[in-house]
């Protein structure tokens, strides 16, 4: 339980839940990310940190970028159906009931 506290914990910032709706989707660099949302570089690096310390991002050396992405499919699922979930309310799709 605790570890799904803090995943949720980590995604509850508008920042940090914009960077990972962009990781669940491909690789980026710090400054890619940076411009991407507008944010500045050394507050995307505190908050990669942070998503990385959760374990919901993951890195890999491309010379000398490091290039991040969402941890694996659970991840990429959480955040897709959190968004999901998130247009429906604001759009007043119905949604489907199981």
């Amino acid at each position: 339980m605790e570890t799904a506290v803090e995943a949720f914990r980590m995604l509850s910032d508008t920042t940090r839940l914009r960077l990972m709706w962009l990781l669940s989707s491909g690789e980026y660099d710090v400054s890619s990310l940076a411009q991407t949302i507008g944010v500045a570089r050394p507050s995307v690096s505190q908050h990669l940190a942070k998503l990385r310390l959760a374990g919901l991002v993951r890195t890999r050396r491309d010379g000398r970028r490091v290039l991040y992405r969402a941890r694996d499919v659970h991840v990429r699922g959480l955040i897709t159906q959190a968004l999901f979930h998130a247009d429906h309310e604001v759009s007043g799709i119905p949604r489907h009931e199981d």
